[in-house]
């Protein structure tokens, strides 16, 4: 990816070296720089202000609320992850957190549900059906609130920033219900592997045992 933006500016200079539009690259860059640092501040205030609520809603238990409430869910989404295991609850937040756009703090949630994910799997050398569920669920992004898209738009001198809510929630939805299904669908095309048997050598005989 570095290789094919330095070609791109490369070529813009020398395009612009050419057509004698120098002056009009630097000030595309000046302009540029300054913009992105704006976009920066309004997206690390807003998503300073989004994870505060979030904290707050953890610490006076909502977002333990909000994950009992869509365990019963969960556990239909992901049949099977045992009852009360712990991946269900950070399956849940993991789907609040991006419900509300704090991509930031689903990331780390989704890996720890990923991480436990991993250890209910028999076979550690692919992905099971529930760990291809909950990154089908991550990629499609269900939002009610998309606080990252607010606070460009907000950067961007957008004087309503908050109208981009109802679209957003539409298309997500579709999204989101588009790809459960077709993960669904496509589980019934390709079980899970079991775990291969490996060949471990015998200690006194020189025999190989299955294992």
């Amino acid at each position: 990816m570095n290789y094919i933006w330095f070609l791109i500016i490369l070529i813009s200079v020398v395009a612009a070296a050419f057509t004698g539009r120098i002056e009009a690259v630097s000030n595309a860059v000046m302009t540029g720089a300054q913009k992105a640092v704006e976009v920066a501040l309004y997206l690390a205030g807003i998503m300073a202000f989004w994870l505060g609520i979030m904290k707050i809603a953890e610490k006076s238990g909502l977002v333990s609320s909000v994950s009992r409430l869509l365990e019963p869910a969960a556990k239909k989404l992901f049949p099977d992850v045992p009852k009360n295991n712990p991946a269900i609850g950070d399956i849940a937040m993991n789907f609040t957190a991006n419900a509300f756009g704090l991509s930031n703090a689903a990331t780390p949630i989704g890996i720890e549900a990923m991480k436990r994910l991993q250890d209910l799997n028999k076979d550690k050398s692919s992905a099971s059906n529930d760990m291809c569920t909950l990154l089908a669920m991550n990629t499609a992004g269900w939002q009610i609130v998309p606080a990252t898209v607010i606070a460009v738009l907000a950067a961007c001198g957008e004087k309503n920033p908050a109208v981009i809510i109802l679209p957003t929630l539409i298309v997500t939805t579709i999204t989101f219900v588009s790809a459960i299904i077709i993960v669904k669908i496509l589980e019934k095309f390709w079980k899970p592997q079991k775990a291969h048997a490996r060949k471990l050598p015998a200690v006194e005989t020189g025999e190989h045992t299955d294992v």
